[in-house]
């Protein structure tokens, strides 16, 4: 992967406005909550307005071809149903927890997600983990058992989020299609109970569509608000090292942190003292996923 110096500065740029888009993430269904707009809504918006603007991804990226063959594959099909309900699920946890002031606790599912990605990968596909690679993912339980005790019981949201990404990834790696093109017939999947939700709420009159310009802006934002990170990380992806890759996938989850803290959540010296190994482990996967471009450079 040897890209033009001004495709990989572009790659750079989509990257960061990915990981920038998600880390304030929670700031967009904040304000949403305040106009009263509950969490059930929020997701069933988010499912309604991506399909169209994962369609548009599938047309710029020229996969419509792609999206029909997939369409014509029971199999894959099938997988990405089961890729529709780990992400429907993760989404679900994120919303309600960032409505219930969690963002902190939601924060470390996604600092502990890729380290679990390594983990499964060992596990399920036989990856060899290097010796960072296992200091992480022993720096990140350790985290996880000081958050624990700080809560005094599981982080079911942090385990919640980063489980549900895992089986997300895991289920997509075993489909032999696009990103854009898994990501519209996921967003067609969840479309239907969307606008079959939304129209329920707007006939009893508990919906917040068209309640008001603000409002009906803000929901109409949760398709792009959705689609236009992944199609960003899918673009920069192609196009940077692994390295640079490995080190800004943990500028969300570091945002996301900041926002909670902004927001007002408390966070005890024991909580502080679980995010210093989950860091600690962060830092050590970044410097192995740096080791390791360096050593196929070389090659």
């Amino acid at each position: 992967m040897n890209p033009r110096p001004e495709e990989a500065r572009t790659a750079l740029i989509a990257a960061l406005g990915c990981y920038l888009l998600w880390g304030f993430l929670p700031l967009y269904f904040h304000l949403l909550a305040s106009l009263g707009v509950g969490s059930w809504e929020m997701i069933a918006h988010r499912t309604l307005w991506s399909a169209p603007w994962a369609f548009l991804a599938v047309l710029l990226a020229r996969q419509a071809g792609q999206v029909a063959s997939v369409l014509r594959q029971p199999r894959t099909l099938a997988i990405l149903a089961c890729s529709t309900a780990a992400i429907f699920i993760n989404w679900s946890i994120y919303v309600f927890a960032v409505n219930a002031g969690q963002v902190i606790e939601a924060s470390l599912g996604y600092y502990i997600n890729p380290l679990m990605n390594m983990a499964a990968g060992a596990l399920l596909f036989r990856e060899r983990i290097s010796r960072e690679g296992a200091i992480a993912i022993g720096l990140a339980v350790i985290g996880v058992a000081i958050q624990t005790a700080a809560l005094g019981h599981l982080p079911v949201i942090s385990l919640g989020l980063a489980l549900s990404f895992c089986a997300y990834a895991i289920l997509r790696k075993q489909v032999k299609a696009d990103a854009q093109t898994g990501l519209f017939i996921e967003c067609a999947y969840l479309a239907v109970p969307g606008l079959i939700y939304v129209l329920h709420l707007q006939s009893t009159g508990a919906g917040h569509f068209a309640g008001g310009a603000s409002v009906t802006t803000l929901l109409l934002l949760a398709g792009p608000a959705t689609v236009v990170p992944l199609a960003l990380f899918a673009w920069s992806a192609r196009r940077m090292p692994l390295s640079a890759m490995g080190f800004l996938q943990f500028l969300a989850p570091s945002i996301q942190f900041l926002v909670g803290i902004a927001l007002g959540e408390a966070l005890t010296p024991l909580r502080a003292l679980s995010f210093l190994f989950i860091w600690l482990g962060v830092a050590v996967f970044a410097y192995g996923a740096w080791k390791r471009t360096r050593a196929v450079a070389k090659a």
